[in-house]
């Protein structure tokens, strides 16, 4: 096993959380005084996520390729992939955090409901078409639940300024998820997703990038607003 290789996703992690860890203490941004309201968002949605992943591990939906992991495990996934639910969220939120200091405006504020209620559409749709693919119906149906819970019942007032920081952290989940797919670092079935790829890069993770990001955001902003 070449050595350098299996750190490669630990690396990941490593330039994942950099940027926004270094400017988390400037004293405009001050990041690190809403991390109260910021872990406990992410432990709640970490383990949320890794149940999946340990059931999607089992059932062969995907795997890790051990060139680029550390061979740590916690039960059946690299510790890698367990710090993955905390890193990626960790540097999201500060997109989302950022962006809300610099554009004052909630650009997509009005447009909220309708944009969720197309993308509820869609993906039932591709939910109820894919019923034989375990990765395409499970974040199909997971984020249409999502959105129809936090838009339509929550009615929850940040959507717009969700969909801007999701729009914008496509640019680094391409870049990140690029290297884990191209390598690959993960493996997938694809007779468990559509086998359409963007780049390397299923179609269906822009979905479970949207739910992590989603839930994250409203635990998030469920605790910040406690606090108040």
């Amino acid at each position: 096993m070449d050595f350098a290789g299996q750190y490669t996703y630990l690396f990941l992690h490593g330039i994942t959380v950099l940027g926004p860890l270094m400017r988390s203490f400037e004293p405009r941004i001050r990041y690190f005084s809403l991390w109260k309201f910021l872990f406990p968002a992410l432990s709640l949605t970490a383990g949320i996520f890794l149940i999946k992943d340990y059931f999607f591990t089992e059932w062969g939906i995907w795997s890790f390729n051990p060139e680029y992991i550390t061979g740590i495990y916690i039960v059946n996934l690299p510790i890698e992939e367990c710090l993955f639910f905390f890193t990626v969220p960790f540097a999201c939120i500060f997109i989302y955090e950022v962006l809300n200091l610099y554009i004052k405006k909630d650009w997509l504020g009005a447009s909220a409901p309708y944009i969720s209620a197309v993308l509820i559409v869609g993906t039932l749709l591709l939910g109820f078409l894919n019923l034989g693919k375990t990765y395409t119906m499970f974040y199909a149906f997971s984020t249409a639940a999502f959105l129809i819970i936090v838009q339509f019942v929550l009615r929850a007032p940040y959507m717009g300024r969700f969909y801007l920081a999701y729009l914008v952290h496509l640019i680094p989940f391409f870049i990140i998820n690029g290297i884990l797919t191209g390598l690959p670092v993960v493996l997938y079935n694809n007779a468990e997703n559509l086998g359409i790829r963007l780049g390397t890069i299923p179609a269906e993770d822009t979905l479970y990038s949207m739910l992590l990001l989603g839930m994250n955001i409203s635990l998030y902003e469920w605790f910040r607003g406690r606090a108040k």
